[in-house]
């Protein structure tokens, strides 16, 4: 008796066969992403295996695999090899992390620039708007840059071990900018990038929205491991890699440079595009012992690499170095062309004077100190929580073990009046039984106000 014939047949997902219409693959993907996005199928769901969805419904098995497929590059589902298929921890809701207003809530949510230095930057503009080609900062003209505030950048990226020409650099508006420049340019739907189990939660949604999907790779203490990235571009086609060697975000892990040459190996074999977001190069340059030098140095051909200014100098003004080799020079021109005609040459004579004057310099030090103040009350509270990854982080990534649902998490703590991002948020791919928080120490207005938002955090906690 052929399975079909069981109406009672025990299915995660049963969609109803009477409402199928043809194509038969794009009305299937249709039910399920209307059951992913009402709730029916909770994230982490393992769906039926693909012959027994196609025999349950008397239709190809191929039919099937076009209508999983289509749900995959939309960010939906996610297959394990030699698991299954399943549904996305975050396919039904944004994951996109913004200042959104809230009220009666100390926020340790959005991660913000420590906005106490914007004093000085606000002197500066003063200085650059009475100067006398300030009107000359107004048009369309180099729209990769300013000749000068590309010599800027590349003064300022030398301390972080960049060393490039003019003819591979652009600047662009900020760092989210510069991956959707980089995404569009040099990917296609359907594309395959390589992250970190847990990675930054707006790459996540720039990444849904282009339908490139995401290929979580496991890591430890010192960041990826090569054995599994090997392990996952011998199994699937593999186009890029994303990563924040200096200080990932959300979990402060720093990549040792034995693992960096290590992923490096694997990349360079298998020809993978490394997309290097080295927004926190600033804390770490110079002030880890440790450190050598960003991955782009072991594979410039092979490399964009990102160096944003929010975090360091100041983040309203969004601005960011995008470095690339020569292989990637004539599409990546195209796609700043084509998304943002340019960025604002205010903006970046802003930036430039900053870094020309040594203001800068003066910026990052007191953001440092900031830095090393909020982490030390940090400890304070957590004390018996081991402070793994970056020493200087804006962030800190809070082990909470096998907690409830992530949503309801967030929800509970608001309502005790402080607002932090549960670990959900930031899964690339499969869900994991181990549960985290990501508590922002920049973006309150003092250390007071911080010490209390972490005082009711422990209190929920404990």
């Amino acid at each position: 008796m052929p399975v079909n014939s069981f109406d009672n047949y025990p299915m995660s997902w049963k969609p109803e066969k009477k409402v199928l219409k043809r194509p038969f693959y794009e009305s299937i993907a249709a039910l399920l992403e209307q059951d992913i996005i009402n709730g029916y199928l909770a994230p982490g769901t393992k769906l039926p295996p693909q012959r027994e969805l196609a025999d349950f419904l008397d239709l190809n098995f191929t039919t099937i695999t076009r209508a999983y497929k289509v749900c995959e590059k939309k960010g939906l589902i996610y297959a394990v090899t030699g698991k299954g298929t399943f549904v996305a921890p975050n396919a039904a809701r944004s994951i996109t992390i913004s200042t959104d207003k809230i009220t009666n809530c100390i926020d340790l949510g959005f991660v913000a620039s420590f906005e106490q230095s914007n004093g000085i930057v606000a002197e500066v503009i003063q200085e650059v708007t009475r100067k006398k080609y300030v009107e000359q900062l107004l048009n369309y003209n180099d729209p990769t840059g300013i000749p000068h505030h590309k010599t800027a950048g590349l003064n300022w990226m030398k301390s972080f071990g960049i060393q490039t020409d003019q003819e591979h650099i652009s600047i662009v508006s900020g760092a989210q900018n510069a991956l959707a420049i980089t995404l569009t340019a040099l990917f296609e739907p359907g594309n395959r990038i390589a992250t970190d189990l847990y990675t930054y939660s707006n790459f996540i949604e720039l990444a849904k929205m282009l339908h490139i999907q995401l290929v979580p790779i496991p890591g430890d203490e010192f960041g990826m491991l090569p054995n599994e990235l090997e392990k996952q571009c011998m199994q699937l086609n593999i186009q890029g890699i994303f990563l924040m060697p200096s200080c990932s975000n959300p979990t402060t892990i720093m990549m040792s440079d034995i693992r960096k040459r290590e992923v490096a190996t694997v990349i360079r074999k298998h020809r993978l595009i490394l997309i290097e977001d080295d927004i926190h190069a600033f804390l770490t340059a110079g002030i880890i012992s440790n450190y050598e030098q960003p991955m782009f140095n072991l594979l410039p051909e092979q490399s964009i690499y990102i160096c944003g200014t929010s975090k360091s100098i100041c983040s309203g003004l969004r601005v960011a170095y995008i470095v690339y080799g020569e292989a990637f020079r004539e599409k990546i021109l195209q796609a700043i062309f084509n998304i943002n005609v340019k960025t604002s040459s205010l903006d970046a004579e802003i930036i430039t004077e900053l870094i020309l004057s040594g203001k800068a310099h003066e910026i990052v030090s007191q953001k440092q100190q900031l830095a090393q103040d909020t982490n030390d009350i940090y400890a304070e509270y957590f004390f018996e929580r081991d402070l793994m990854g970056h020493p200087l982080s804006f962030y800190r990534w809070l082990s909470i073990g096998e907690s409830s649902d992530g949503v309801l998490l967030e929800s509970e703590l608001q309502k005790h009046g402080v607002r932090v991002f549960h670990s959900d948020r930031f899964l690339s791919g499969s869900t994991t039984p181990n549960k985290y928080l990501r508590i922002a120490l920049s973006s309150t207005n003092s250390l007071d106000e911080l010490k209390i938002g972490l005082e009711r955090l422990k209190k929920y906690l404990i």
